[in-house]
């Protein structure tokens, strides 16, 4: 990529900062990294606009592998190409992978304590709190979108229900109402 054709906001200085950032991002947000990824990213670092942070979140949610992690190989791909995107990758995944190793030695010793079932679950309540705030965080960002905020919104809300409460497999939801969002916006960009 280009340097004209990066954005004019701030950036990541070098790949040890992408390192450093991604990896201070994975400790901070175990079970629920979106959520502090959209904060850092986008309101602390400014490396992503609102706009840019829902457009690559979706692209990232319809890839393979968790979302996060290609969150933010893309991020490390757009300032720094494929080293970019392979420190981002490196950050996200190192020390958090020691860390859980450690973690399933010693949850092998006291996983039939119910206070160790109760923090779990806890920590669950949390983490969808958290998501939820997120999402509410980024609703501005859809009066750019060309599909419009209510339209998003009533695509949400349908996925939500499906998924949620009728249960229906994510997969078919997504090629679904994917399929109903594509015609929408192309039906509005080619006007």
């Amino acid at each position: 990529m280009s340097d004209e054709s990066l954005p004019s906001h701030p950036r990541p200085q070098s790949l040890a900062d992408i390192f450093i950032s991604f990896t201070l991002l994975a400790l901070q947000g175990f079970g629920g990294v979106l959520a502090i990824v959209q904060r850092e990213l986008v309101e602390k670092k400014q490396w992503l606009t609102p706009e840019e942070f829902v457009e690559d979140w979706a692209v990232a949610q319809i890839m393979p592998g968790p979302n996060v992690m290609n969150l933010c190989m893309m991020v490390g791909n757009r300032y720094f190409g494929l080293p970019g995107a392979i420190t981002a990758l490196a950050g996200m995944i190192t020390i958090p992978l020691i860390i859980v190793l450690l973690l399933a030695l010693t949850y092998a010793q006291f996983a039939d304590h119910p206070g160790v079932a109760g923090a779990l679950r806890g920590m669950s309540a949390v983490t969808s709190g958290m998501i939820f705030a997120s999402g509410l965080k980024l609703i501005p960002a859809l009066n750019k979108h060309p599909l419009g905020k209510t339209s998003a919104l009533i695509l949400s809300a349908v996925c939500f229900v499906c998924v949620g409460i009728f249960r229906v497999p994510l997969v078919y939801v997504l090629l679904g109402l994917g399929a109903i969002a594509w015609r929408l916006v192309y039906k509005k960009l080619e006007k």
